[in-house]
C-alpha cells in the first residue's frame, strides 16, 4: 500500500460485525398477542436474555424491538466482555459497605461466567475467547491507582498484576504508557453473533419477538397489570421489562430522567499481517486505557484492528470521528500507518450519572440500565436475573438495592450539557498526560 494514499480513502458505514453477522429471521409483521405474562421492551442482549428466562419459567412472553434485533449498542459495541465496573472492589466496599459492595463486584464476575456458560449451552457460535485484558496507565499517576488494584481485586478471588513500562512489550506493541494492569478474567466475542444467538435462543425457549413494532408508552393498570401502547397495538401485560438502554425513549420517561445516551465510536481496518498482529497484540487482550476520553481497542478474529472512544461529546458525523480515531490509533501504534480503514460506526451506550449499571422497579415497569462500558457482561445477566426475580421468584440482583439516581439537571432524554462536560475531561486528560514520571 502506498504510503501516501488516505487510510479513510473508502470505508464503510456501518458496523463491521453487522456486516458479519449471516441473515437473520425477518420477525417483521407478525401479529401481537392480546396478553401476555411478561413484555420485553428492547430487542438487545438484556431483552433477549429476560425473554430467554421468562420462557424458560414457562411464562408467555412478548418482545418489542422497534428495529432489528440488536440494532442498538448490542451489535456496535468493541466486543470486549469483563468483569467489573467503574469502580473497583475497595471502593465498592467503601461506598455501599463491606457486604454489599462485594456482593456487587461478584455479581459482575458472576455475569462474565454466565456468559461463557449460556454461549457453550445455546452452542452460540459467538468467537468467545478467554484471552484477559489490559487497562493503560495514560499518565504517571494512572499507573499508581492500577497497582493499587491489583491487591483490591485479591479480595475477591480475582488475579490480576501490574507490569512497568519497560515490559509494555512483553504485552502490547506500544511505548504510549506507563504501564498496564493485567487482569486475566475478561474476554472478547462477536457481539452480533452473541446478540442473534441469545435472541435465537429466547424464541427456541418459547417467547414471541416482533421486529418493527415501538412501545409508545406503558400504562400501569389498578389491578396491578399494564397496557402496553405501540405501534402495532395495545398488549396487556402482567409484568413490563425495559431493556432500551441509551436508546430509552418517551414509553419510559421516569427511566429515561436517569440515562444519558453518549455517542460511542469505532474504526476497524482492513486485515493485519501475522506478524504485524503478533507485534501489537502477543497475547491476544483486549486493551482500554485510564483516560476520560478513553481507547478501547482489540484484534478481531479475523486480524482486523478495531479501535474505538468517546471521540466528541458534539453532534458529530462518522466520517469526522472515525478521522479523530485515526489519529488516536496511530499516536498508540505507529506501525499501522498506511493501514486502510475498512469499517467506521457510531451508536449509544448509557451512562449513569454514578457511572453504574441499575436494576429494579420504576413506575409500574422493571429495568435494568446503565451500560456505562461494561455491558456486553453485565446487563444481559441482569436481563436474566430480572426475570427469574419478578416470575419465579428468585432473589434480586445485589445491584437492585442500589439508588438510582437522577440526573441532576433539567432533563428529558436529550443530554445538552454533555458537550461542556466532555471538554472538562478532556482539559483532565490533557492535564494527566502533561505529567513527568516521579523521580
Amino acid at each position: 500500500m502506498s504510503p501516501t494514499a488516505d487510510p479513510l480513502r473508502s470505508f464503510e458505514r456501518r458496523a463491521l460485525w453487522q456486516a458479519q453477522l449471516p441473515p437473520q429471521p425477518d420477525r417483521r409483521g407478525r401479529p401481537l398477542p392480546d396478553a401476555a405474562d411478561l413484555v420485553v421492551i428492547g430487542g438487545g442482549l438484556a431483552g433477549s436474555a429476560a425473554a430467554r428466562r421468562g420462557a424458560q419459567l414457562g411464562a408467555r412472553v412478548v418482545l418489542l424491538e422497534a428495529e432489528a434485533i440488536g440494532w442498538g449498542a448490542s451489535s456496535r459495541n468493541g466486543g470486549m466482555c469483563h468483569p467489573g465496573f467503574k469502580w473497583g472492589p475497595a471502593e465498592l466496599m467503601e461506598r455501599h459497605g463491606a457486604i454489599l459492595g462485594e456482593a456487587i463486584y461478584r455479581e459482575s464476575v458472576d455475569a462474565f461466567e454466565w456468559t461463557a456458560a449460556t454461549i457453550a449451552d445455546e452452542a452460540i457460535d459467538a468467537d468467545f475467547v478467554r484471552s484477559g485484558h489490559l487497562e493503560l496507565a495514560y499518565a504517571p499517576s494512572h499507573m499508581e491507582h492500577l497497582s493499587t488494584a491489583v491487591a483490591s481485586l485479591a479480595t475477591v478471588g480475582e488475579r490480576a498484576r501490574a507490569i512497568p513500562a519497560a515490559e509494555m512489550r512483553t504485552e502490547i506493541g506500544t511505548d504510549a504508557y506507563h504501564g498496564a494492569l493485567v487482569v486475566e478474567r475478561s474476554g472478547g466475542l462477536h457481539p452480533a453473533k452473541y446478540a442473534a444467538g441469545l435472541a435465537a435462543a429466547a424464541e427456541r425457549a418459547g417467547a414471541s419477538l416482533h421486529e418493527g413494532v415501538r412501545a409508545l408508552r406503558v400504562r400501569p393498570q389498578a389491578d396491578g397489570r399494564a397496557v402496553v401502547e405501540t405501534t402495532a397495538g395495545p398488549i396487556v401485560a402482567r409484568e413490563v421489562f425495559v431493556a432500551t438502554n441509551g436508546y430509552t425513549d418517551g414509553a419510559a420517561p421516569e427511566l429515561r430522567r436517569r440515562v444519558m445516551p453518549i455517542g460511542s465510536y469505532i474504526v476497524a481496518t482492513d486485515p493485519l499481517s501475522e506478524d504485524l498482529a503478533r507485534e501489537i497484540s502477543p497475547n491476544g487482550r483486549m486493551f482500554f486505557d485510564s483516560k476520560n476520553f478513553l481507547y478501547y481497542w482489540r484484534l478481531t478474529p479475523d486480524r482486523r484492528m478495531l479501535f474505538g472512544g468517546r471521540a466528541s461529546f458534539w453532534p458529530s458525523s462518522v466520517e469526522k470521528t472515525a478521522r479523530i480515531l485515526l489519529r488516536g490509533m496511530l499516536r498508540v501504534h505507529p506501525q499501522l500507518a498506511g493501514v486502510r480503514i475498512a469499517y467506521a460506526w457510531g451508536g449509544k451506550v448509557s451512562f449513569t450519572f454514578d457511572r453504574m449499571p441499575h436494576v429494579g422497579r420504576l413506575g409500574g415497569i422493571t429495568y435494568a440500565s446503565g451500560c456505562c462500558g461494561s455491558g456486553v457482561a453485565i446487563l444481559p445477566y441482569l436481563g436474566h436475573r430480572a426475570a427469574g426475580w419478578i416470575l419465579g421468584g428468585e432473589p434480586a440482583p445485589a445491584l437492585a438495592s442500589l439508588r438510582f439516581p437522577l440526573v441532576p439537571a433539567p432533563y428529558e432524554g436529550r443530554p445538552w450539557f454533555l458537550p461542556a462536560v466532555g471538554e472538562w475531561y478532556r482539559l483532565a486528560d490533557w492535564r494527566a498526560g502533561r505529567e513527568r514520571p516521579r523521580a
